[in-house]
């Protein structure tokens, strides 16, 4: 296992953990929405949040990974989904890791002692961002609203994930079922991306989800 000091980083006195997204307060939006609206948002919050750094070529490496988290290590533009977890590539030399909220801090640990005495770096970034849930029949309409990347279906299959500009702005847009999509999104932008799709989706028929 390697030598840095891993913490528990996740709050154990009781102190509230809130989303970037706490105040549109979306529970109270729940059911109101047009009935079969064509897009359907569902806020993943508070999920734990690692980056992982790492020779993606060297074969330990990618048996590490694989054997803590049971994930293939993803090649480049695609994100693996399993259960609630997700292994997505990030660069030639990075990955991110998305797990259930709370067991993060066990998921570093994992990996830490799978990989061993090897050059990696794990920095968990679960404060800094969150996911974004799109789904329905209208959404690839809304992301064609929002984005200049190609997102037909021959350019955009199930598994492939990106960085790419949105509106005015940057983030990751990941296909994680045929109408499935999620938006990583960085928590300083969360009300300016909570308001574009808001407005983006008001022709179809927007629908906030639990």
């Amino acid at each position: 296992m390697t030598a840095a000091n891993v913490y528990q980083q996740r709050p154990t006195t009781g102190a509230k953990a809130e989303s970037s997204l706490h105040h549109a307060d979306l529970a109270s939006l729940v059911g109101k929405g047009r009935k079969s609206a064509g897009v359907i948002v569902r806020e993943k919050k508070l999920l734990g949040h690692l980056t992982i750094r790492g020779d993606g070529h060297d074969a330990a490496f990618a048996a590490g990974v694989q054997k803590a988290l049971g994930i293939e290590l993803p090649g480049a533009l695609t994100v693996i989904v399993k259960g609630e977890t997700s292994l997505q590539w990030m660069g030639p030399d990075e990955w991110l890791l998305i797990v259930p909220s709370g067991e993060e801090f066990a998921a570093e640990q994992k990996l830490r002692k799978a990989l061993g005495d090897l050059h990696i770096a794990i920095v968990n970034v679960s404060g800094g961002q969150q996911l974004l849930e799109l789904s329905g029949p209208n959404v690839r309409q809304v992301l064609m609203k929002s984005t200049s990347y190609d997102v037909h279906p021959n350019s955009f299959p199930v598994g492939k994930a990106v960085g790419t500009v949105f509106a005015k702005s940057q983030l990751m847009i990941r296909h994680t079922a045929e109408d499935t999509w999620e938006l990583l999104i960085r928590r300083s932008f969360s009300d300016y991306w909570w308001l574009w799709l808001q407005d983006a989706s008001a022709e179809f028929g927007l629908s906030v989800q639990a």
